[in-house]
């Protein structure tokens, strides 16, 4: 039985992970760099202990002083939460070499579905349909080419070994596939270590739908309904908003079942998510990829079905315990609207706007929750991501919980560091959202439109200021 969870993870995800193991009795450590050590995780573990300099290859991503430092302080497990080696075989096997529970999918999971080659592979054995690709290890130019002549331009040339936009080119003509491929190749080796890039076919105007999963070491996979994450910028997720009310019901019942058949077929243990694009146009779905770890975004699923997720991951990280909930004990209820709040400016391309939190005022009442490892004199470090909070809303129905979103963002006040609030206001305003109706690329589309609303805005106010 696990009794002691070394943390292996900063910033909001890591208290959220310390505050389950609280609530199951079990001991925490955390980590911390030198960046962090005062943060909130530390203060909330029962120990923690200093693994390095500010920088992530310093610390937080040195998978075997983390393993040094749980065989040190006791720990039977590792929680990775997500990013730093949440997705690393190399991390799990290393604790599991060293007689350490990885809260997670075993090494081989992670390796086989963390390229995504194999996955495509994986995913056309479970029968889950895919996009028309060039399929292989690797594509060449001919290989672009040839699947450009079959099946038409635009195509998508991706990193096999990773995502988040990095890797990725959009070709709309023959004569720009070997810069955009010699393009792709550079940026993935240098992100990931590795220039395997593979090709499929690049559809216009889709949602990004995907399907939150979890399982356990007695075979049982069960799906905690959709999310929509179509709202993007470059690649990354903006507003998460769950289930998909944009698919009718017969749609997304497919999308779930191929979601469940896919891990099941690979033994899935623990949290994961299944990621598909809908062509809206055509009422068809098309797997793209599997995140081994629990996202971001899971609050999401949390909210609309009332189950705790990392609770699950630590109790099915025990080969002998089975999951708590079956398939039909997932009871969906409402909608849920996830907004991650930023230290970024949005009239300055995004950039990251790190500094000192001077003052801080999150949004309560019903419906709200707030995930966030930040306190006034928090520092926003440029070492790490930017994120301060967590904003997720539930309510009835869609509109409902927009207006509540709305209402959460309006009462939220950060001093210190510019934030992203006053962007995320006008994209829950605007007429598209508003409507559900949208696509990956609206977001930016409509950019330019609503940064002047945002200036006009600031204009009016700063007017208002002077009387």
């Amino acid at each position: 039985m696990i009794s002691r969870v070394l943390v292996a993870n900063r910033g909001e995800i890591a208290v959220r992970i310390i505050r389950a193991c609280q609530e199951l009795d079990l001991e925490t450590v955390a980590v911390y760099s030198e960046a962090d050590a005062g943060a909130r995780h530390v203060t909330l573990a029962d120990r923690a202990v200093r693994i390095g300099g500010p920088r992530p290859g310093e610390s937080y991503l040195r998978a075997e002083t983390l393993v040094q430092v749980a065989l040190a302080v006791g720990a039977d497990a590792v929680h990775p939460g997500y990013g730093f080696l949440a997705e690393s075989a190399h991390f799990a096997q290393l604790c599991a070499d060293n007689g350490i529970t990885f809260v997670g999918p075993s090494a081989d999971v992670i390796d086989r579905l963390g390229d995504k080659v194999n996955a495509r592979r994986i995913a056309i054995e479970a029968g889950v349909p895919v996009v028309e690709g060039t399929g292989g290890e690797a594509a060449t130019a001919e290989d672009l080419l040839a699947l450009g002549e079959k099946e038409g331009y635009p195509i998508l040339v991706k990193a096999a070994a990773g995502g988040g936009g990095r890797g990725m080119r959009i070709i709309r003509r023959p004569e720009e596939v070997r810069e955009n491929l010699d393009d792709a190749q550079r940026e993935a080796l240098a992100a990931f270590g590795s220039d395997v890039i593979f090709g499929e076919c690049y559809l216009e105007r889709i949602r990004h739908i995907e399907v939150q999963v979890v399982g356990d070491h007695g075979g049982d996979v069960v799906h905690v309904g959709t999310r929509d994450c179509s709202v993007q910028r470059r690649y990354q997720k903006v507003i998460e908003e769950g289930p998909a009310t944009s698919i009718d019901p017969a749609l997304k019942s497919r999308i779930e079942d191929d979601a469940v058949r896919l891990m099941a077929s690979m033994g899935y243990v623990g949290a994961g998510t299944v990621e598909f694009v809908v062509d809206m146009n055509r009422g068809t779905h098309h797997f793209i990829e599997v995140n081994t770890r629990i996202q971001v975004e899971h609050p999401v699923s949390e909210m609309i079905s009332g189950i705790d997720l990392v609770r699950e991951q630590l109790r099915v990280a025990d080969e002998r315990r089975r999951l708590s909930i079956s398939q039909d004990d997932v009871a969906l209820r409402g909608v849920a609207i996830e907004l991650r709040i930023n230290a970024e400016d949005a009239t300055d391309g995004m950039m990251p706007s790190p500094g000192r939190i001077t003052a801080l005022q999150l949004p309560g009442g019903p419906g709200v929750r707030v995930d966030t490892h930040c306190v006034v004199g928090t520092d926003i470090s440029p070492y790490y991501d930017s994120m301060i909070a967590k904003i997720i809303v539930h309510d009835r129905d869609r509109e409902a919980a927009r207006r509540r979103a709305i209402r959460a963002l309006e009462e939220t006040r950060i001093e210190g560091v510019i934030t992203n609030v006053p962007f995320l206001i006008r994209v829950l305003e605007h007429a598209n959202y508003e409507a559900n109706s949208f696509h990956t690329k609206w977001l930016e589309e409509q950019m330019p439109s609503i940064l002047r609303v945002m200036e006009s805005a600031a204009v009016h106010d700063g007017a208002k200021g002077a009387h």
